[in-house]
């Protein structure tokens, strides 16, 4: 409730500044929002490559998992056949034997019957060994593809995170310390306002929400200014945006005197 209190307070505190004021504090906002942009693009599309190439290793991944498991079932198959042909031919040794001791034509044909069906599961399980063979055999190729191209994307994926851990190191600091002066900037602009620059700078291409005039034309979109809007700008009594593009616009002199001050 006191935090709430204490926004309430503070946002009172901020309607009461001047037009001049709120203006300036905008343009400030841009300049450090502008000069953090500037930071972000010299890592250019890198960190995009880095999560593609990531995202990329990682399926890669799930598909060398798959294969090896697929080739260890189809070799706990073949084990399970050869096991199973080993049983048929005991059987079939154990019912030739019996044949030997039978007393009767219909105990011989039963045990011939039993001999031939063994001798058909093992003539089924030589079959399923040469198929689960062809099969683990397009497999390792595959799996060897799969593992080649990762060891090719995962090479160029450390030559890629090196390179943009070494333009992260050297532009951190930087860009932490803009953000900084950002987040104090934010700190003097009414929510209205911040939430209308915020939403204006996400819709623009180059980031710029607050522009200047320049030669008679917005700074964002260069669309010509009726010459009654450019004195209302230069006035400083409200501010405003431009009827083209929506960015909000400010005098060339104050811009120049905030570019001066920021450096």
């Amino acid at each position: 409730m006191a935090k709430t209190a204490a926004s309430a307070k503070s946002q009172k505190s901020l309607s009461e500044m001047s037009v001049d004021e709120k203006l300036r504090a905008l343009f400030d906002l841009q300049i450090m929002d502008s000069k953090i942009d500037q930071i972000r693009t010299l890592r250019g599309e890198l960190p995009l490559e880095v999560n593609d190439l990531e995202d990329e290793v990682e399926g890669l991944n799930a598909q060398i998992s798959r294969k090896s498991e697929e080739i260890l079932a189809m070799e706990s198959e073949i084990s399970a056949k050869k096991n199973l042909m080993k049983e048929s031919a005991m059987l079939i040794t154990k019912y030739e034997q019996q044949q030997g001791n039978v007393r009767n034509n219909r105990e011989f044909d039963s045990l011939s019957k039993e001999i031939e069906y063994q001798s058909l599961e093992i003539q089924l399980a030589e079959k399923r060994i040469r198929e689960f063979g062809a099969r683990i055999e397009i497999l390792k190729q595959e799996l060897a593809a799969f593992e080649e191209k990762r060891t090719e994307r995962q090479a160029n994926l450390d030559i890629k995170r090196e390179e943009l851990d070494a333009i992260v190191a050297e532009t951190q600091k930087d860009e932490e310390a803009l953000l900084e002066k950002s987040q104090a900037f934010e700190s003097k602009i009414e929510d209205r306002y911040l939430n209308a620059y915020k939403r204006i700078r996400a819709n623009a291409v180059n980031g710029l929400a607050v522009v200047h005039i320049d030669r008679d034309s917005c700074g964002g979109c260069f669309n010509t200014l009726p010459p009654q809007h450019i004195l209302d700008i230069a006035l400083r009594k409200r501010i405003n945006q431009c009827e083209h593009c929506g960015r909000i616009i400010v005098d060339a002199e104050l811009a120049l005197e905030e570019n001066e001050k920021l450096g």
